[in-house]
Protein backbone atom coordinates (compact mmCIF):
# COMPACT_ATOMS: atom_id res chain seq x y z
CA UNK A 1 0.00 0.00 0.00
CA UNK A 2 1.26 3.46 -0.81
CA UNK A 3 1.65 5.95 1.60
CA UNK A 4 -1.08 8.31 2.51
CA UNK A 5 -0.78 11.53 -0.03
CA UNK A 6 -3.33 13.17 3.15
CA UNK A 7 -2.80 12.34 6.72
CA UNK A 8 -5.72 12.15 9.12
CA UNK A 9 -5.94 15.08 11.58
CA UNK A 10 -5.17 12.74 14.16
CA UNK A 11 -2.07 10.94 12.69
CA UNK A 12 -0.56 14.89 11.54
CA UNK A 13 -1.57 15.91 15.41
CA UNK A 14 0.75 12.82 16.63
CA UNK A 15 3.72 13.23 14.33
CA UNK A 16 3.96 16.56 15.53
CA UNK A 17 4.00 15.24 19.17
CA UNK A 18 6.78 12.72 18.04
CA UNK A 19 8.50 15.51 16.76
CA UNK A 20 8.09 17.79 20.04
CA UNK A 21 8.79 14.71 22.59
CA UNK A 22 12.01 13.61 20.35
CA UNK A 23 13.38 17.41 20.00
CA UNK A 24 12.54 17.85 24.18
CA UNK A 25 13.44 14.22 25.02
CA UNK A 26 16.52 14.46 23.39
CA UNK A 27 16.97 18.29 24.56
CA UNK A 28 16.96 17.14 28.33
CA UNK A 29 19.45 14.10 27.91
CA UNK A 30 21.76 16.19 25.79
CA UNK A 31 21.64 19.03 28.79
CA UNK A 32 21.91 16.17 31.38
CA UNK A 33 25.22 14.61 29.22
CA UNK A 34 26.86 17.64 28.21
CA UNK A 35 26.46 19.65 31.46
CA UNK A 36 28.64 17.05 32.86
CA UNK A 37 31.68 17.82 30.50
CA UNK A 38 31.08 21.76 30.81
CA UNK A 39 31.48 21.36 34.76
CA UNK A 40 34.26 18.89 34.40
CA UNK A 41 36.42 20.98 32.30
CA UNK A 42 35.83 24.16 34.92
CA UNK A 43 36.28 22.28 38.73
CA UNK A 44 36.20 18.25 38.67
CA UNK A 45 40.30 18.43 37.98
CA UNK A 46 40.52 20.11 41.46
CA UNK A 47 37.17 18.77 43.31
CA UNK A 48 38.06 14.98 42.67
CA UNK A 49 41.45 14.93 41.32
CA UNK A 50 43.34 17.20 43.87
CA UNK A 51 47.41 16.89 44.36
CA UNK A 52 47.74 16.57 40.56
CA UNK A 53 49.14 18.73 38.02
CA UNK A 54 46.54 21.03 36.71
CA UNK A 55 47.22 19.55 33.07
CA UNK A 56 46.80 15.67 34.70
CA UNK A 57 43.74 17.03 36.75
CA UNK A 58 41.97 18.14 33.44
CA UNK A 59 43.28 14.84 31.49
CA UNK A 60 41.84 12.96 34.64
CA UNK A 61 38.74 14.94 34.35
CA UNK A 62 37.81 14.30 31.02
CA UNK A 63 38.77 10.85 31.66
CA UNK A 64 35.74 10.20 33.47
CA UNK A 65 34.08 12.10 30.78
CA UNK A 66 35.51 9.38 28.20
CA UNK A 67 34.07 7.08 30.81
CA UNK A 68 30.78 7.97 29.73
CA UNK A 69 31.18 7.17 25.83
CA UNK A 70 32.82 4.22 26.36
CA UNK A 71 29.30 2.78 28.10
CA UNK A 72 27.56 4.21 25.05
CA UNK A 73 27.42 1.48 23.07
CA UNK A 74 26.60 -1.07 25.56
CA UNK A 75 23.72 1.12 26.55
CA UNK A 76 23.04 1.43 22.24
CA UNK A 77 23.41 -2.45 22.67
CA UNK A 78 20.84 -2.82 25.80
CA UNK A 79 18.71 -0.86 25.18
CA UNK A 80 18.25 -1.62 20.93
CA UNK A 81 17.86 -5.17 21.90
CA UNK A 82 14.68 -4.37 24.18
CA UNK A 83 13.46 -1.78 21.68
CA UNK A 84 13.55 -4.05 18.58
CA UNK A 85 11.78 -6.73 20.78
CA UNK A 86 9.45 -5.14 23.14
CA UNK A 87 9.37 -0.92 21.38
CA UNK A 88 10.51 1.97 21.20
CA UNK A 89 8.55 4.18 23.78
CA UNK A 90 9.00 1.75 26.93
CA UNK A 91 13.10 1.92 26.55
CA UNK A 92 12.70 5.99 25.82
CA UNK A 93 11.03 6.32 29.07
CA UNK A 94 13.55 4.14 30.69
CA UNK A 95 16.49 6.19 29.54
CA UNK A 96 15.00 9.39 30.14
CA UNK A 97 14.23 7.75 33.75
CA UNK A 98 18.53 6.51 33.89
CA UNK A 99 20.02 9.91 33.09
CA UNK A 100 17.70 12.70 35.10
CA UNK A 101 18.49 10.14 38.45
CA UNK A 102 22.60 10.04 37.47
CA UNK A 103 22.38 13.44 36.80
CA UNK A 104 20.65 14.37 40.23
CA UNK A 105 22.98 11.90 42.10
CA UNK A 106 25.79 13.33 40.64
CA UNK A 107 24.79 17.00 41.95
CA UNK A 108 24.29 15.33 45.55
CA UNK A 109 28.16 13.52 45.37
CA UNK A 110 30.56 14.38 48.05
CA UNK A 111 33.89 15.40 46.53
CA UNK A 112 37.63 14.04 47.30
CA UNK A 113 37.82 16.07 50.77
CA UNK A 114 34.79 14.20 51.71
CA UNK A 115 35.60 10.69 50.86
CA UNK A 116 38.54 10.18 49.64
CA UNK A 117 38.99 7.84 46.80
CA UNK A 118 35.45 7.03 46.95
CA UNK A 119 34.56 10.33 45.22
CA UNK A 120 36.14 9.45 41.80
CA UNK A 121 35.21 6.02 41.76
CA UNK A 122 31.18 7.05 42.36
CA UNK A 123 31.82 10.19 40.16
CA UNK A 124 32.72 7.52 37.34
CA UNK A 125 30.18 5.23 38.15
CA UNK A 126 27.58 7.78 37.85
CA UNK A 127 29.33 8.86 34.34
CA UNK A 128 28.76 5.13 33.35
CA UNK A 129 24.94 5.27 33.78
CA UNK A 130 24.51 8.47 31.95
CA UNK A 131 26.56 6.68 29.06
CA UNK A 132 23.90 3.86 29.31
CA UNK A 133 21.23 5.86 29.22
CA UNK A 134 21.95 8.07 26.47
CA UNK A 135 23.43 5.29 24.46
CA UNK A 136 19.71 4.38 23.96
CA UNK A 137 17.86 7.44 23.93
CA UNK A 138 19.11 8.67 20.71
CA UNK A 139 18.72 5.37 18.69
CA UNK A 140 14.76 5.54 19.77
CA UNK A 141 13.68 9.00 19.87
CA UNK A 142 14.75 9.08 16.49
CA UNK A 143 12.96 6.22 15.26
CA UNK A 144 10.22 7.16 16.60
CA UNK A 145 10.62 10.21 14.21
CA UNK A 146 11.24 8.63 11.45
CA UNK A 147 8.87 5.92 11.42
CA UNK A 148 5.87 8.01 12.00
CA UNK A 149 6.86 10.44 9.19
CA UNK A 150 6.45 9.70 5.38
CA UNK A 151 8.99 8.75 3.17
CA UNK A 152 9.60 12.16 1.60
CA UNK A 153 9.93 14.32 4.80
CA UNK A 154 11.86 11.94 6.78
CA UNK A 155 15.16 13.99 6.72
CA UNK A 156 12.60 17.61 8.03
CA UNK A 157 10.96 15.72 11.11
CA UNK A 158 13.81 13.87 11.94
CA UNK A 159 16.07 17.11 12.16
CA UNK A 160 13.57 17.96 15.04
CA UNK A 161 15.41 15.44 17.40
CA UNK A 162 18.76 16.12 16.20
CA UNK A 163 17.97 19.68 17.59
CA UNK A 164 17.62 18.51 20.99
CA UNK A 165 21.78 18.25 21.01
CA UNK A 166 22.54 21.98 20.15
CA UNK A 167 19.10 22.82 22.11
CA UNK A 168 20.43 20.74 25.35
CA UNK A 169 23.89 22.45 24.96
CA UNK A 170 22.02 25.88 24.95
CA UNK A 171 20.52 24.84 27.69
CA UNK A 172 23.33 23.76 29.83
CA UNK A 173 25.66 26.75 28.63
CA UNK A 174 23.08 29.23 29.33
CA UNK A 175 22.70 27.50 33.23
CA UNK A 176 26.57 26.99 33.50
CA UNK A 177 27.11 30.82 32.32
CA UNK A 178 24.29 31.80 35.70
CA UNK A 179 26.43 29.91 37.80
CA UNK A 180 29.69 30.68 37.05
CA UNK A 181 28.99 34.56 37.69
CA UNK A 182 29.50 33.18 41.68
CA UNK A 183 32.89 33.95 43.43
CA UNK A 184 35.17 31.36 42.81
CA UNK A 185 34.97 30.10 46.39
CA UNK A 186 30.82 29.79 46.45
CA UNK A 187 31.02 28.04 43.24
CA UNK A 188 33.48 25.45 43.77
CA UNK A 189 31.88 24.71 46.85
CA UNK A 190 27.99 24.79 46.03
CA UNK A 191 27.64 26.48 42.68
CA UNK A 192 28.37 23.99 40.30
CA UNK A 193 26.02 21.23 41.80
CA UNK A 194 23.01 23.62 40.60
CA UNK A 195 22.98 22.42 37.15
CA UNK A 196 22.78 18.96 37.95
CA UNK A 197 19.90 19.39 40.14
CA UNK A 198 17.86 21.16 38.27
CA UNK A 199 17.84 18.30 35.80
CA UNK A 200 14.65 16.66 38.30
CA UNK A 201 12.64 19.71 36.37
CA UNK A 202 13.61 18.86 32.87
CA UNK A 203 12.86 15.06 33.69
CA UNK A 204 9.59 15.80 34.75
CA UNK A 205 8.63 17.81 31.77
CA UNK A 206 10.16 15.65 29.17
CA UNK A 207 8.44 12.26 30.86
CA UNK A 208 5.34 14.36 30.80
CA UNK A 209 6.01 14.99 27.25
CA UNK A 210 6.87 10.99 26.11
CA UNK A 211 3.90 9.41 27.94
CA UNK A 212 1.26 11.10 25.18
CA UNK A 213 3.08 9.90 22.65
CA UNK A 214 2.25 6.27 20.76
CA UNK A 215 4.12 3.06 19.88
CA UNK A 216 6.50 3.65 16.00
CA UNK A 217 3.40 2.14 13.46
CA UNK A 218 6.41 0.27 11.25
CA UNK A 219 7.54 -1.80 15.03
CA UNK A 220 3.71 -2.49 16.16
CA UNK A 221 3.19 -3.92 12.24
CA UNK A 222 6.12 -6.43 13.24
CA UNK A 223 4.87 -6.96 16.69
CA UNK A 224 1.64 -7.41 15.30
CA UNK A 225 3.02 -10.47 12.87
CA UNK A 226 5.60 -11.66 15.12
CA UNK A 227 8.26 -10.95 13.18
CA UNK A 228 10.54 -9.34 16.19
CA UNK A 229 14.28 -10.10 15.90
CA UNK A 230 15.18 -12.65 18.90
CA UNK A 231 18.94 -11.70 19.35
CA UNK A 232 19.21 -7.97 17.09
CA UNK A 233 22.59 -7.53 18.27
CA UNK A 234 24.11 -10.63 16.12
CA UNK A 235 21.56 -9.69 13.06
CA UNK A 236 23.26 -6.83 12.89
CA UNK A 237 26.55 -8.02 13.27
CA UNK A 238 26.42 -11.05 10.64
CA UNK A 239 26.04 -8.38 8.07
CA UNK A 240 28.42 -5.37 9.51
CA UNK A 241 28.78 -3.37 7.04
CA UNK A 242 26.02 -1.15 7.31
CA UNK A 243 26.82 -0.22 11.04
CA UNK A 244 30.86 0.03 10.08
CA UNK A 245 30.07 2.70 7.81
CA UNK A 246 28.02 4.49 10.13
CA UNK A 247 30.06 4.20 12.71
CA UNK A 248 32.88 6.28 10.15
CA UNK A 249 29.93 8.55 8.77
CA UNK A 250 29.51 9.85 11.94
CA UNK A 251 33.37 10.57 13.28
CA UNK A 252 33.75 13.80 11.91
CA UNK A 253 30.58 15.09 13.47
CA UNK A 254 31.44 13.72 16.83
CA UNK A 255 34.93 14.94 16.93
CA UNK A 256 34.16 18.62 16.26
CA UNK A 257 30.80 18.64 18.50
CA UNK A 258 33.90 17.15 21.57
CA UNK A 259 36.55 19.24 20.57
CA UNK A 260 34.90 22.95 19.89
CA UNK A 261 32.68 22.57 23.12
CA UNK A 262 33.56 20.74 25.77
CA UNK A 263 36.85 20.73 25.32
CA UNK A 264 37.43 24.10 24.08
CA UNK A 265 36.43 25.33 27.74
CA UNK A 266 39.14 23.56 29.58
CA UNK A 267 41.75 25.02 26.40
CA UNK A 268 40.17 28.88 25.86
CA UNK A 269 40.33 29.19 29.90
CA UNK A 270 43.69 28.10 29.87
CA UNK A 271 45.30 30.36 27.62
CA UNK A 272 43.78 33.05 29.17
CA UNK A 273 39.67 33.52 28.13
CA UNK A 274 37.25 33.88 31.04
CA UNK A 275 34.84 31.92 31.28
CA UNK A 276 31.90 33.71 30.79
CA UNK A 277 33.32 34.93 27.32
CA UNK A 278 33.63 30.72 26.63
CA UNK A 279 30.15 30.30 27.53
CA UNK A 280 28.74 32.81 25.61
CA UNK A 281 30.26 31.90 22.35
CA UNK A 282 28.99 28.18 23.28
CA UNK A 283 25.53 29.81 23.55
CA UNK A 284 25.86 31.52 20.25
CA UNK A 285 26.98 28.77 18.52
CA UNK A 286 24.29 26.36 19.84
CA UNK A 287 21.65 28.84 18.79
CA UNK A 288 22.86 29.33 15.02
CA UNK A 289 22.94 25.39 15.54
CA UNK A 290 19.20 25.14 16.17
CA UNK A 291 18.74 27.28 12.68
CA UNK A 292 21.08 25.21 10.75
CA UNK A 293 20.16 22.04 11.94
CA UNK A 294 16.82 22.06 10.07
CA UNK A 295 18.11 24.09 7.23
CA UNK A 296 20.61 21.08 6.34
CA UNK A 297 18.14 17.84 7.67
CA UNK A 298 15.24 19.12 5.12
CA UNK A 299 18.00 19.76 2.64
CA UNK A 300 19.20 16.35 2.82
CA UNK A 301 15.13 15.15 1.45
CA UNK A 302 16.01 17.01 -1.85
CA UNK A 303 19.25 16.39 -2.61
CA UNK A 304 20.16 13.41 -0.86
CA UNK A 305 21.60 12.58 2.59
CA UNK A 306 25.16 12.09 1.15
CA UNK A 307 26.11 15.34 -0.81
CA UNK A 308 24.96 17.24 2.58
CA UNK A 309 26.97 15.03 5.09
CA UNK A 310 29.59 15.60 2.60
CA UNK A 311 29.91 18.80 2.20
CA UNK A 312 29.89 19.69 5.82
CA UNK A 313 33.13 17.29 5.97
CA UNK A 314 35.07 18.77 3.41
CA UNK A 315 33.93 22.22 4.87
CA UNK A 316 35.03 21.27 8.68
CA UNK A 317 37.93 19.97 7.53
CA UNK A 318 39.18 23.21 5.71
CA UNK A 319 37.84 25.51 8.47
CA UNK A 320 39.77 23.26 11.08
CA UNK A 321 43.44 25.42 11.01
CA UNK A 322 41.58 28.68 10.21
CA UNK A 323 39.39 28.27 13.30
CA UNK A 324 41.68 26.99 15.89
CA UNK A 325 43.36 30.30 14.59
CA UNK A 326 40.55 32.30 15.76
CA UNK A 327 40.96 30.84 19.06
CA UNK A 328 44.28 31.60 19.59
CA UNK A 329 44.24 35.15 18.94
CA UNK A 330 42.60 35.83 22.86
CA UNK A 331 39.42 38.00 21.49
CA UNK A 332 36.17 37.12 22.30
CA UNK A 333 34.60 38.67 19.16
CA UNK A 334 37.00 36.07 17.11
CA UNK A 335 36.17 33.39 19.53
CA UNK A 336 32.75 33.35 18.79
CA UNK A 337 33.06 33.42 15.39
CA UNK A 338 35.16 30.45 15.44
CA UNK A 339 32.86 28.40 17.46
CA UNK A 340 29.99 29.23 15.17
CA UNK A 341 31.97 28.65 11.86
CA UNK A 342 33.39 25.07 13.01
CA UNK A 343 30.32 24.23 15.52
CA UNK A 344 27.46 26.08 14.33
CA UNK A 345 27.71 25.65 10.53
CA UNK A 346 30.11 22.89 10.02
CA UNK A 347 29.39 20.32 12.38
CA UNK A 348 25.80 20.89 11.96
CA UNK A 349 25.71 20.06 8.60
CA UNK A 350 27.53 16.68 9.26
CA UNK A 351 25.13 16.15 11.67
CA UNK A 352 21.76 17.12 10.43
CA UNK A 353 21.14 14.08 8.20
CA UNK A 354 22.46 11.40 10.28
CA UNK A 355 19.01 10.83 11.90
CA UNK A 356 17.54 9.87 8.67
CA UNK A 357 20.72 8.29 6.84
CA UNK A 358 21.15 6.20 10.10
CA UNK A 359 17.48 5.00 10.23
CA UNK A 360 17.37 4.34 6.45
CA UNK A 361 20.65 1.65 6.60
CA UNK A 362 18.34 -0.59 8.54
CA UNK A 363 15.27 -2.86 8.42
CA UNK A 364 12.62 -2.31 11.25
CA UNK A 365 13.68 -5.54 13.13
CA UNK A 366 17.09 -4.31 13.93
CA UNK A 367 16.72 -0.51 13.29
CA UNK A 368 16.93 0.75 16.59
CA UNK A 369 20.00 -1.96 17.45
CA UNK A 370 21.87 -1.33 14.43
CA UNK A 371 20.84 2.48 14.19
CA UNK A 372 22.04 2.97 17.71
CA UNK A 373 25.62 1.25 17.32
CA UNK A 374 26.74 2.84 14.44
CA UNK A 375 25.77 6.54 16.48
CA UNK A 376 27.27 5.46 19.26
CA UNK A 377 30.24 3.90 17.75
CA UNK A 378 30.71 7.18 16.25
CA UNK A 379 30.45 9.21 19.43
CA UNK A 380 33.38 6.98 21.06
CA UNK A 381 35.77 7.21 18.91
CA UNK A 382 35.22 10.70 17.07
CA UNK A 383 34.14 12.02 20.91
CA UNK A 384 35.12 9.77 23.69
CA UNK A 385 38.66 10.17 23.07
CA UNK A 386 39.48 13.22 21.28
CA UNK A 387 39.16 15.71 24.32
CA UNK A 388 42.08 13.67 26.10
CA UNK A 389 44.04 13.14 23.09
CA UNK A 390 43.66 17.11 22.29
CA UNK A 391 44.78 17.46 26.62
CA UNK A 392 47.91 15.58 26.55
CA UNK A 393 49.03 16.65 22.92
CA UNK A 394 48.06 20.38 23.96
CA UNK A 395 49.79 20.25 27.42
CA UNK A 396 53.33 19.42 25.32
CA UNK A 397 52.89 21.64 22.56
CA UNK A 398 51.01 24.47 24.21
CA UNK A 399 49.10 25.07 20.89
CA UNK A 400 46.31 24.49 19.20
CA UNK A 401 47.58 22.62 16.04
CA UNK A 402 46.60 19.39 17.74
CA UNK A 403 43.05 19.86 18.32
CA UNK A 404 42.95 21.39 14.89
CA UNK A 405 44.97 18.07 13.35
CA UNK A 406 42.33 16.20 15.37
CA UNK A 407 39.21 18.13 14.41
CA UNK A 408 40.85 17.95 10.31
CA UNK A 409 41.29 14.26 10.85
CA UNK A 410 37.95 13.50 12.13
CA UNK A 411 36.23 15.55 9.06
CA UNK A 412 38.23 13.46 6.41
CA UNK A 413 37.41 10.30 8.10
CA UNK A 414 33.29 11.30 7.52
CA UNK A 415 34.23 12.42 3.93
CA UNK A 416 36.43 9.50 2.94
CA UNK A 417 33.52 7.14 4.40
CA UNK A 418 30.44 8.59 2.97
CA UNK A 419 31.71 7.72 -0.59
CA UNK A 420 30.98 4.10 0.27
CA UNK A 421 27.48 4.55 1.19
CA UNK A 422 24.79 4.02 -0.90
CA UNK A 423 22.01 7.18 -1.15
CA UNK A 424 19.24 6.24 1.36
CA UNK A 425 16.96 9.15 1.08
CA UNK A 426 14.49 6.97 -1.39
CA UNK A 427 14.48 3.83 0.41
CA UNK A 428 11.17 2.31 2.27
CA UNK A 429 11.46 2.53 5.66
CA UNK A 430 8.94 -1.48 5.50
CA UNK A 431 11.88 -3.39 3.71
CA UNK A 432 15.52 -4.61 5.38
CA UNK A 433 18.12 -2.37 3.07
CA UNK A 434 20.31 -5.58 3.83
CA UNK A 435 18.60 -8.44 2.55
CA UNK A 436 16.72 -6.36 -0.12
CA UNK A 437 13.67 -7.78 1.25
CA UNK A 438 10.55 -7.66 -0.34
CA UNK A 439 8.15 -6.90 2.60
CA UNK A 440 4.89 -5.56 1.82
CA UNK A 441 4.62 -2.01 2.44
CA UNK A 442 3.32 -0.39 5.72
CA UNK A 443 1.30 2.41 5.42
CA UNK A 444 3.20 5.41 6.92
CA UNK A 445 2.17 8.89 7.37
CA UNK A 446 3.15 11.49 4.74
CA UNK A 447 3.86 14.65 6.74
Amino acid sequence: MSPSPTPSPEQARQLRRVALSGLLGTAVEFYDFLVYGTVAALVFGELFFPGADPAVGTIAAFGTFAAGYVARPLGGVLFGHFGDRLGRKSMLLLTMGLMGGASFLIGLLPTYDTIGVWAPVLLIALRVVQGIAIGGEWGGATLMVVEHAGERRRGLWSGFTQMGAPLGSLISAAVVALVVTLPKDEFTAWGWRVPFLLSVLLLGVGLFVRLRVVESPLFAEVKQRRTESRLPVLDVLRRPRPVLLACGVGIGAFTAQSLLTSYLIAYATGIGYARPQVLTALTVSAAVALVVLPCVATLSDRVGRRPVVLAGALLSAALAFPVMALVDTRSPGLLILAVVLGHGIAQSAMYGPLGALFSEMFGTRVRYTGASLGYQGATLIGAGFSPMIAGGLVAGSHSGTPVALLLCGGSLVTALTVCFVHETSRTSLSGDPAESSSAPHTQEITA
